[in-house]
């Protein structure tokens, strides 16, 4: 079970590193002189516990900070944090960032430098909006600023060396692919809503039915027609937390991220009308699509191609990886207990006592 929900999380994670970076590195509590290792509790900051081809090496303290890193962006992951399928995968994961980002050519090292510098600057905004700021957050999860600068570079290093290996007509295969699939795939609208609910969103219950939700859809569209303010009708009527109290406003969102009923209506509503209510699962919406358009391929390559490195990425993963480990002192997962042989339920050939 925890093998199957870190895999996912994974995922999210090499996802997560071309939108905000997560931090690691070399080190933890106390420093050394150089700054990047330290003493984890009664163990042995610098005992080298896992080592691989060409030379590579994975020191306690350089673990426990790849470890701490992670947990401080996913807490939910800090009752595993002992678990030795866990810690398993966290060294798995850090060899390969430190082995792909190794092997970074100097296109790649260009690249990420320039990616660096803007997941850094993310990051630090995003933590300096935290309580207690920057500071705080890193002291909390026990790394430095100095670990956190050399985690992006590598992971970045690591993404532009397994984006090298995609090429551009892969890329263009598969936009043209998904275009293929879904048409509206890569449409961004500003549309503004007023959403009349039938349910409590955080517990479910019904608040209204749907007839009374449908009456008072139309009667919104009717204020709106007759030329009523958007603002101020949203902030009235409108169920939607997420922006009533922003004139019901969606600004040039994807709308591949909304239900089926919303997003058609966002990609086939005339421009600038008041429309009648749609319904979804959530209620009645009267919408209004004031710009939509198109992404084109140029717009989107990144991205693309960063999704499709991806795949590059599990392959190391599953296939190369385990060639390069050469020695592992981490705890070994203790294997699945085997269930108990069930009793024969086959009738026997002995004769009945008498």
């Amino acid at each position: 079970m925890l093998q199957n929900k870190w895999k996912t999380a994974k995922k999210g994670l090499i996802a997560l590193l071309a939108v905000m970076t997560v931090v690691t590195a070399a080190g933890c509590g106390k420093k050394t002189d150089t700054g990047t290792e330290a003493a984890a509790g009664t163990k042995d900051a610098k005992e080298v516990i896992v080592t691989y081809k060409d030379g590579g090496k994975i020191t306690r303290g350089e673990f426990d900070t790849f470890l701490n890193t992670n947990l401080m962006f996913y807490k939910e992951y800090a009752q595993y944090k002992e678990d030795p399928a866990f810690q398993q995968d966290m060294m798995k994961q850090l060899v390969t960032f430190k082995v792909l980002s190794d092997r970074a050519d100097d296109k790649a090292k260009a690249e990420a430098a320039t990616k660096s510098k803007q997941q850094l600057d993310q990051i630090k905004t995003f933590m300096g909006m935290q309580e207690g700021g920057m500071e705080k957050q890193l002291k909390d999860g026990n790394i430095t600023e100095k670990d956190l600068e050399l985690f992006v570079t590598r992971s970045m290093q690591a993404i532009a060396t397994m984006e090298g290996k995609v090429p551009d007509d892969q890329v263009k295969a598969e936009y043209d692919k998904r275009i293929a699939a879904d048409k509206n795939i890569y449409d961004v609208a500003t549309v503004r809503h007023i959403l009349v609910g039938i349910s409590d969103p955080a517990t479910g219950k019904e608040t209204r039915s749907k007839e009374d939700a449908l009456k008072r859809a139309k009667e919104v569209q009717d204020k709106l027609k007759n030329g009523g303010d958007f603002d101020a009708l949203a902030k009235e009527y409108s169920d939607d937390p997420g922006s009533k109290d922003n004139g019901g406003k969606y600004e040039d969102a994807p709308i591949s991220q909304w239900v089926p009923e919303f997003k058609k209506a966002a990609a086939e509503l005339p421009l600038n009308q008041i429309s009648d209510p749609v319904e979804t699962s959530y209620g009645y919406h009267v919408m209004k699509v004031e710009s939509r358009k198109s992404k084109t391929f140029d717009e989107v390559k990144g991205d693309l191609r960063s999704e499709l490195a991806e795949t590059h990425i599990y392959d190391f993963v599953e296939k190369e990886l385990p060639t390069l480990i050469e020695t592992n002192k981490l705890p070994t997962p203790t294997p699945p207990p085997t269930a108990a042989p069930q009793p024969s339920t086959a009738p026997t050939t002995e004769t009945p006592a008498k």
